[in-house]
């Protein structure tokens, strides 16, 4: 399964961004390539603990229901639904967001699997490693596939 912590994965998602291009067009969704990297690095900040995060109430209710889908080998849907703390509409800097989206990747790695285990996602709850590297593979992957990459 792909993981952000397989070096071989993180190559090929680093690959992947080098290729997006500041006027790709989406596939789905709202946001464009600097949005959707601002987005991203949101997500990681969270992980990195740029702001207290505890899991949503609704998270609790539906995780049981959903987690062997997020953490399986399908690709995440399109459109799929996305908590207001992480949208991006604001026009964004694509070189400046790609570096700083490189930047915090390079950080989660370097913290590596062990020390992310057991950190708090604003909806799936406590994840292992494993599962957050799986997390940010896919979530990366949706985003990139969201624009052809």
């Amino acid at each position: 399964m792909n993981s952000l912590f397989n070096p071989a994965d993180r190559d090929a998602l680093a690959r992947r961004f080098a290729e997006l291009e500041p006027g790709a067009q989406r596939q789905w969704g709202k946001m464009d390539p600097a949005q959707m990297m601002k987005h991203c690095s949101i997500a990681l900040g969270d992980l990195l603990g740029d702001r207290p995060v505890k899991q949503l109430f609704i998270g609790k209710l539906i995780t049981p229901f959903i987690r062997s889908h997020v953490f399986g080998e399908k690709p995440f849907r399109r459109n799929s639904p996305t908590d207001p703390i992480y949208v991006v509409s604001a026009p964004q800097d694509f070189e400046a967001e790609r570096t700083r989206l490189a930047t915090l990747i390079d950080r989660v790695v370097q913290r590596g699997a062990a020390k992310v285990d057991g950190s708090v996602h604003p909806f799936f709850g406590q994840l292992s490693g494993e599962q957050w590297g799986r997390l940010i593979y896919k979530h990366f992957d949706h985003h990139l596939r969201q624009f052809g990459v």
